[in-house]
């Protein structure tokens, strides 16, 4: 069975649920994706990893991956150590909500990114505004924004306002592949 195929039996299996839902962006949803219940599992990190690699590594000149913690987090590390199993040199960032009140006062952890072309990750997409919001964080630090990649699309309008906020949007996963469409 291939990478991606995996991937999609341990997300239907242990990551969807069904019911009434409120998302983080105030919709109404009869079934969540909690993508953390498999991208913190040993089995399938590894695999979110391989498959994420695949869809971004055509993009040129990528030197880090992240997102608005806490649901980009697990993806950038599997994307850091799967790619270094690759030979492949993406390093991973964390977007804080806010910048931190103390220390450095840093928003944006990680390597330095100013003038360096980044990807901007998403567990689960819904209306696209985590990404955006990591964005503005980004471009602050002078990060170049290579596109906007997410493990599954919701197909609730992300793809559509990253698109037209000028960024490339990348899924792996849509609603199709887990039957939820």
């Amino acid at each position: 069975m291939d990478t991606r195929r995996k991937l999609i039996d341990y997300i239907s299996a242990d990551a969807v649920f069904h019911g009434d839902f409120t998302l983080t962006s105030g919709k109404k949803a009869t079934y969540y994706v909690d993508l953390r219940k498999v991208s913190l599992d040993h089995r399938v990190a590894p695999l979110i990893g391989q498959v994420m690699i695949d869809l971004i590594k055509d993009i040129p000149d990528v030197v880090a991956v992240g997102g608005m913690t806490m649901g980009a987090d697990p993806v950038a590390t599997a994307i850091l150590h799967q790619g270094a199993a690759r030979g492949l040199g993406y390093d991973a960032f964390v977007v804080r909500k806010e910048p931190k009140d103390h220390g450095r006062g840093r928003q944006v952890e990680g390597p330095d990114l100013a003038g360096k072309r980044v990807i901007v990750l998403e567990d689960t997409s819904t209306t696209g505004g985590s990404p955006l919001a990591a964005i503005e964080a980004l471009l602050k630090v002078g990060a170049i924004i290579a596109g906007v990649a997410v493990v599954v699309d919701r197909s609730t309008g992300a793809r559509e306002i990253i698109e037209a906020a000028g960024y490339p949007y990348y899924a792996a996963i849509g609603l199709e592949d887990l039957g939820l469409s």
